[in-house]
């Protein structure tokens, strides 16, 4: 159960890092992409920021993945300027991709198309009666 001032430092984290991201990724050419953060956790001892990230298109996102991740030390100095007066110790940030839309897209596919269980009843297993 996260507490009140968890959700308050993930909240102020979400926004100021959403805000760094979507700046660099105009500022380093990447126009067009949207990167938005789609959550943030943080554990009761501030130590560690969970970072999930929507990355539209989705065609190069585990590169651009790679490349916040390998930019993390100054994401975290840029988030520590914004927060100065907020925090007092800018937790270690972690970037994670966030695939929910992908796998609820998959979902709808699927009830959409042929390979529906509930239509198509022979694509469910067969219980065994005891």
């Amino acid at each position: 159960m996260e507490t009140q001032r968890q959700k308050k430092i993930a909240g102020v984290i979400q926004e100021d890092i959403a805000d760094i991201l979507q700046r660099s990724a105009i500022d380093g050419g990447l126009k067009g992409t949207l990167i938005s953060v789609t959550k943030v956790s943080v554990p009761t001892d501030l130590s560690l920021a969970k970072v999930y990230l929507s990355i539209f298109p989705n065609k190069n996102a585990q590169e651009i993945i790679e490349g916040i991740t390998s930019n993390q030390p100054l994401i975290k100095h840029e988030l520590a300027q914004r927060t100065r007066h907020q925090l007092r110790r800018v937790p270690e940030l972690s970037f994670f991709l966030d695939d929910s839309l992908d796998y609820i897209e998959n979902i709808e596919k699927s009830l959409k198309g042929d390979e529906n269980p509930i239509e198509n009843r022979d694509l469910l297993a067969k219980r065994k009666k005891i």
